[in-house]
């Protein structure tokens, strides 16, 4: 049986190649668009946890004299500053669940520019909002998870170490509880993380192409593919193991370039920054226009990076997409989304 994932590489970049050319202002720009917004939005073992949290706790409270005072003083918050940090804080996590969102919807806006050779943001917008916010619940409940699994984990551990901390005492495990915690918490993260990846880059890449299609939820999409899945798994057991090495190629490739972009970008913005922050130092007090005026900085210059990132992750984004559907279309004709743009299969 011959395997899609192999067959397909070079369909992929034959396709990545018309889709983006002739190259034209226009239509990279929308294409930046939404991979600006797509990099933004991205998305058990009880029984052994059990076991190892009777481990005898032989940590301490250590007293503060026995550790040297620092000589470095830190400039003190005025009440201002505080809420000033409060605030930006909270617009931060407020900002990402918006981005977040906003990326779950563009999901279905670039599988549909794919489809259609088409693009256009704004109307792809409103027709796929509300399953775009249906995806983006999904991955904000895999978070959620994610987050208890393992936060759970390290309380079950170290427990006593946080709860010291609050306080105001340092208490120090012992050598052979933190041996413990990482042979627990280690394979812990690596497993969870492994099932993470799996669950929510299936879902974006074969999931969300078959709501589109079918014009169905979340979840009877994800009904509506697992025979194929589990029928199939040979064909995407290849797939994760393909695409997981194109990704580190590509991500790498990307990374340099951005990387250089990023160095670049940041020499006007660092020469404002740097002035101020200086201030602050030299002043004593952190007020709060040094921090606005340095939070803005900040949120302008990766604003910026993120932008040219995405112009460099157009290709490498459209490319890692049409290689999935290629796959999905192979393993099942149902789901096929590209229609007369698809390569005929070899033999």
């Amino acid at each position: 049986m011959a395997l899609a994932a192999i067959e397909r590489i070079d369909d992929a970049v034959d396709m990545t190649r018309s889709f983006l050319t002739p190259v034209t202002a226009g239509r990279w720009g929308r294409l930046a668009v939404i991979a600006a917004l797509l990099l933004g939005g991205t998305g058990g073992g009880g029984a052994a946890v059990s076991s190892v949290s009777n481990v005898p706790a032989t940590a301490g409270s250590v007293p503060d004299e026995e550790f040297p005072e620092l000589a470095v003083e830190f400039p003190e918050l005025s009440a201002t500053a505080v809420a000033v940090v409060i605030g930006a804080i909270a617009a931060v996590v407020l900002v990402g669940l918006i981005v977040g969102a906003v990326g779950a919807i563009m999901e279905f806006v670039f599988v549909e520019s794919l489809s259609t050779n088409e693009i256009h943001v704004r109307r792809y917008t409103r027709r796929y909002a509300g399953k775009g916010l249906r995806l983006f619940v999904f991955r904000l409940v895999l978070a959620l998870a994610t987050a208890i699994v393992l936060g759970g984990a390290t309380l079950l551990l170290f427990g006593d170490v946080f709860a010291g901390l609050l306080a105001g005492e340092i208490v120090v495990p012992s050598g052979g509880r933190l041996l413990v915690g990482a042979l627990v918490l280690v394979p812990l993260g690596i497993a969870v993380g492994i099932v993470v990846a799996l669950a929510n880059g299936f879902t974006t890449e074969f999931v969300v192409p078959i709501m589109r299609r079918e014009d169905r939820g979340l979840l009877d999409a994800w009904r509506r593919f697992w025979p194929t899945l589990v029928g199939q798994w040979k064909q995407y057991g290849t797939y994760v193991v393909v695409a997981f090495g194109l990704h580190i190629v590509t991500e790498i490739a990307g990374s340099i370039v951005i990387g250089i972009a990023a160095i670049a970008l940041a020499i006007p913005f660092a020469i404002v920054a740097v002035p101020v922050g200086l201030g602050v130092v030299q002043g004593g007090t952190i007020t709060a226009g040094a921090i606005v005026l340095l939070v803005v900085l900040l949120g302008l210059y990766l604003l910026v990076v993120l932008l040219a990132a995405a112009v460099v992750y157009v290709p490498i984004k459209v490319f890692h997409r049409q290689f999935a559907l290629l796959v999905l279309g192979d393993t099942n004709e149902a789901f096929d989304v590209l229609g007369d743009r698809r390569p005929s299969r070899t033999a």
